[in-house]
């Protein structure tokens, strides 16, 4: 049994290391064969120490972000993420009781910065619809991590409640926000987003962001191939010059209801490619490690622009995020099938130890790349696999 100076990360405990080469990415190198660990009795460890700097998996990677799910409902049925023939009237979701409180998010988040979490940030579903999420802002808001740094809280909208949240957001202790649009003619947003909604009411829930310094502010847009990848010029024109950054993301097999094939897919250099014909552009180092977009400038001075390139060049080596569902599960991956129960040991009473070293040991296992593997598959082959849907644990 290990004592209480020795992590359950440390490699005694974790009897595998294996490693990423830099020449190859995508090749994973066991460098001892692994075991499955001994019972650990989460009682008698503690993984509390002074600065949590670092916290590797089983393929070295830290824990740095953490994606918070509020809810599982949303105002709109993306085809990509809840298509309206599957996510119909007649859907059940979560019961309220289900959903974790404002109070319980905000003890799991200060275990998550124990260990190694510096940015949190709110997903849904619409996160929005949550009632009261002002109130959870301003909690998270008030949370620093070891080092004494505030802890960087954001949120990731569909902007349609944003114009009238924007502001109370800000006050409450928010950063920054990410809008989803994914096109700016309101016959191909209402096709992507199932919906009647139109572009002005996203793009009003922009502004109002923007005034209300909710920034830099990004706005992202899913690119399916036939449907909306010839608004990626308008879109890249209509936001010049903002100061919004514009992201673009290949279309991905998240969950198992969207229908995905690779046939659908833009690829990030056909998108960049579409871009420079009309704006010349340079590529940008990223402003940190693991950042999953790649970063591009306009060359004549007219803002960035980037692409999330998780289908044709996947970045599973550097991911740092851990995800916690609206029902208190963690996943350690966006294509997880399963996720690990927090919310049963939260409610019947356990303390903090054991809270965090059964989060500690979860992450240390992990050793998720669903996105390589992928693309060592050929065609469809993965899409056979069962995976958790992104309304439940956010994009």
């Amino acid at each position: 049994m290990p004592t209480i100076d020795q992590p359950l990360w440390a490699p005694e405990i974790r009897q595998a290391k294996k490693f990423i080469t830099m020449s190859d990415p995508f090749r994973i190198i066991p460098v001892a064969s692994a075991q499955t660990p001994a019972a650990v009795d989460y009682r008698a460890l503690d993984v509390a120490r002074d600065h949590a700097d670092t916290l590797p998996d089983g393929l070295l990677r830290p824990l740095r972000d953490l994606r918070i799910s509020v809810t599982d409902r949303c105002n709109l049925r993306c085809t990509y993420c809840m298509p309206r023939e599957v996510f119909n009237d007649s859907h059940t979701y979560l019961p309220r009781s289900d959903l974790l409180t404002f109070e319980e998010i905000e003890r799991l988040a200060r275990l998550f910065i124990r260990l190694g979490v510096g940015k949190i940030r709110l997903t849904g579903g619409e996160p929005l619809l949550r009632h009261g999420i002002e109130q959870l802002v301003e909690k998270l808001a008030s949370l620093h991590t070891a080092a004494g740094e505030p802890v960087e809280i954001a949120l990731t909208t569909n902007g349609v409640l944003l114009a009238r949240k924007a502001q109370s957001l800000k006050d409450a202790g928010l950063k920054r926000v990410t809008v989803s649009l994914d096109g700016l003619s309101d016959a191909v947003f209402q096709r992507m987003s199932g919906s009647d909604v139109a572009v002005a009411t996203v793009l009003e829930g922009i502004a109002a962001a923007q005034a209300a310094g909710l920034g830099p502010l990004k706005v992202n847009m899913v690119v399916k191939r036939g449907v909306n990848e010839h608004e990626i010029v308008p879109m890249a024109e209509h936001f010049r010059r903002s100061g919004i950054v514009l992201r673009f993301i290949e279309y991905m097999d998240v969950g198992t209801s969207n229908g995905w094939r690779m046939d659908d897919v833009v690829s990030a250099r056909e998108i960049l490619g579409r871009i420079s014909e009309r704006f010349p552009i340079e590529q940008l180092d990223p402003n940190y490690g693991g950042e999953v977009a790649e970063r591009w400038r306009y060359a004549d001075g007219g803002g960035e622009v980037g692409v999330i390139a998780s289908v044709t060049h996947a970045f599973c080596n550097e991911c740092t995020r851990a995800r916690l569902s609206t029902d208190g599960k963690l996943y350690t991956c966006l294509f997880a099938g399963d996720g690990m129960d927090l919310r049963t040991p939260l409610r019947s009473g356990e303390g903090d130890r054991v809270l965090t070293n059964l989060i500690a040991d979860c992450w240390s296992k992990r050793t998720d790349r669903y996105s390589q593997l992928r693309n060592a598959a050929t065609g469809d082959a993965a899409g056979a696999v069962k995976k958790v849907e992104m309304s439940y644990i956010g994009g």
